[in-house]
């Protein structure tokens, strides 16, 4: 690796494959919101409209404002074209508060940890060929996650797949920083490196592309996340580089 390089990568849908985790994670703690909501664990039918709504999904807590949603017998589609308005709407009619859904979601999934790491664990994939990826930046020089998970899931994650980063280079979702300005950071940190940011949402690049304090980062689209074929022929038009799988694993 070029250390004239310093990679930012975002971790759900560009590391780890986790929807499969989140979408049972937000099940478990939404029978604890909602009385009527089942306790059984969902169905693979209802793990699949889960994941084709994962791309609008910002932040994990969300994902049990989705599946109550599912669960009320909206489809897929129908979340999708109206998120915003859907998820605001419940939490409102709920008496929700966002740091009442992080608090819950982030204890459900603790205590799954607690009670069968190993089985959590593997309902969160590295993407196939991210950890001897991972291992290789490690072993090469510095590089750093940011996402808007919790930091504590994302280190437990990486430490079942051998991968060694210092937790000082983990921006989560802890830090109550967007993405913008933990960029920000960097480019002032590396100011002599370049700055390669990997991310598969398009609405965080296309917020990225306005920032004129960003204007040198170099911003990579991520085909194999969490994005729609719309997100896809969008990102075309941008100043942003698609990149597969397996060319990312060849930089």
């Amino acid at each position: 690796m070029n250390q004239s390089i310093i990679y930012a990568l975002d971790f759900d849908g560009v590391i780890c494959d986790s929807a499969l985790e989140t979408g049972v994670s937000a099940w478990k703690a939404a029978a604890q919101i909602w009385d009527d909501f089942p306790t059984a664990l969902p169905t693979l039918e209802q793990l699949a409209q889960f994941r084709q709504i994962r791309p609008v999904m910002g932040t994990g807590y969300e994902a049990i404002l989705i599946v109550r949603l599912l669960n009320n017998g909206e489809t897929a589609e129908e979340i999708m074209a109206d998120y915003q308005a859907k998820t605001q709407k419940l939490i409102n009619d709920s008496a929700l508060t966002l740091e009442s859904l992080k608090k819950i979601f982030g204890e459900t999934r603790d205590r799954w940890i607690k009670d069968n790491l190993d089985g959590w664990v593997e309902m969160n994939p590295l993407f196939p060929g991210l950890a001897e990826k991972l291992q290789r930046l490690s072993e090469q020089g510095i590089w750093y996650i940011i996402t808007t998970k919790q930091e504590r899931f994302v280190k437990q994650i990486l430490k079942a797949n051998q991968v060694e980063l210092p937790e000082e280079r983990i921006f989560g979702l802890d830090r109550n920083m967007s993405k913008e300005a933990v960029l920000t950071d960097l480019v002032s940190r590396h100011a002599e490196q370049q700055l390669y940011f990997v991310e598969d949402m398009l609405p965080t690049l296309l917020k990225i592309i306005k920032n004129s304090r960003l204007q040198s980062v170099k911003l990579f689209f991520a085909l194999w996340g969490y994005n729609t074929a719309q997100d896809k022929t969008e990102a075309g038009k941008q100043r942003i580089e698609s990149i597969d799988i397996n060319s990312f694993l060849q930089f």
